[in-house]
């Protein structure tokens, strides 16, 4: 079996080709590395550093001849802009790479005869539900540019199986963590923020009441499901969420616990949130400080009855075990790093 994924060397795809490579499966790793970091590459039983191919999902040649080279069965998608306030500060280049480049995934696999693509998609796009837990056929248009252009990139791939009878697969991923998730990122996600915070004794300051909760996947159970879906035909929509959530506070009380740490964290207004984005902040029109606040305070708990059911999968780390083992990790990356 021979597998391509995109956005290789970041968190999520590097987990993923560490699997598919113990499971016997020939790879194809390509990464820009405009957010993939080569320490994501090596693993205590192999490395992947020599076999990397930096490339752009866009650059439709290359694709091509990678493609042309033969008989690759699946195209997993991991690759693309993901900070929220990264897309706001850049919609075009977000619409470039997480549309325009899964397209051009869609038609290069669509004539080299690729068996699926399975798209790495986000539950950002319930952003504006109301009702819980949500799940995949009935939701409300995002707001925000990030959840627009992975919907938008689902609708080109319900294209190609409407008009091709290609075979797609888009995981909506809740909050994902573990081992090796970005903690030097200009804003890291929020638990390898609160981990970096607690190793260096630093105050952490959260935004809002820290009683926003939200659904999270450990990175192991995305990756079990990520496989499983390989065996599925046609168009589907799939959440890969516990259906379980959690506060800010209750994660910051459990890793406070396990890093055996009594800091009392701060709280900030929610017009700050993004104020290492000054430029969101400027210009004729600013952005609205009432969606800042709801994407602070967004509540999110999907549905998972559809991967049960489907494909037979369920979560099996629990919070605590899950965040055990991120802080290990995360801890010796930053014993080694020194101060920052």
């Amino acid at each position: 079996m021979k597998i391509m994924i995109t956005g290789a060397a970041g968190f999520i795809g590097s987990q993923l080709a560490h699997t598919l490579w113990k499971n016997g499966a020939e790879l194809i790793l390509i990464d820009n590395f405009s957010y993939g970091k080569m320490d994501n590459l090596e693993f205590e039983d192999h490395s992947f550093a020599n076999e990397i191919i930096k490339m752009d999902i866009r650059d439709k040649d290359g694709i091509a001849d990678l493609l042309k080279a033969g008989d690759v069965d699946y195209i997993y998608n991991i690759a693309g802009i993901a900070p929220l306030p990264d897309c706001q500060t850049d919609p075009q280049q977000a619409i470039d790479v997480n549309v325009i480049g899964t397209v051009n995934l869609l038609e290069n696999g669509r004539k080299y005869g690729i068996k699926k693509l399975i798209l790495a998609s986000t539950n950002a796009m319930y952003e504006n539900e109301t009702e819980f837990p949500t799940v995949e056929n009935n939701f409300k248009q995002p707001t925000l540019i990030y959840p627009n252009t992975k919907y938008v990139a689902e609708r080109f791939c319900e294209s190609y199986c409407k008009t091709y009878g290609m075979n797609v697969t888009c995981l909506r991923f809740s909050n994902v963590y573990g081992p090796h998730i970005d903690c030097l990122r200009k804003q890291p996600p929020f638990v390898a923020y609160m981990i970096r915070e607690l190793y260096y004794d630093r105050t952490p300051i959260f935004h809002s009441d820290g009683n926003q909760r939200r659904d999270y996947i450990y990175v192991d159970d995305l990756v079990r499901l990520a496989i499983l879906v390989q065996e599925g035909e046609g168009f589907d929509c799939v959440n890969v969420a516990s259906n379980v959530n959690y506060s800010v506070n209750e994660m910051y009380a459990i890793a406070s616990k396990i890093m055996n740490k009594d800091i009392k964290a701060e709280y900030a207004d929610d017009a700050h949130y993004w104020e290492k984005y000054p430029d969101l902040y400027s210009g004729a029109y600013p952005i609205k400080n009432e969606i800042l606040a709801h994407e602070i305070n967004k509540y999110s708990l999907c549905d998972n009855a559809h991967a049960k059911e489907k494909y037979g999968w369920v979560p099996e780390i629990d919070m605590e075990e899950g965040l055990r083992r991120v802080i290990e990790n995360e801890c010796e990356l930053l014993s080694r790093l020194g101060e920052k």
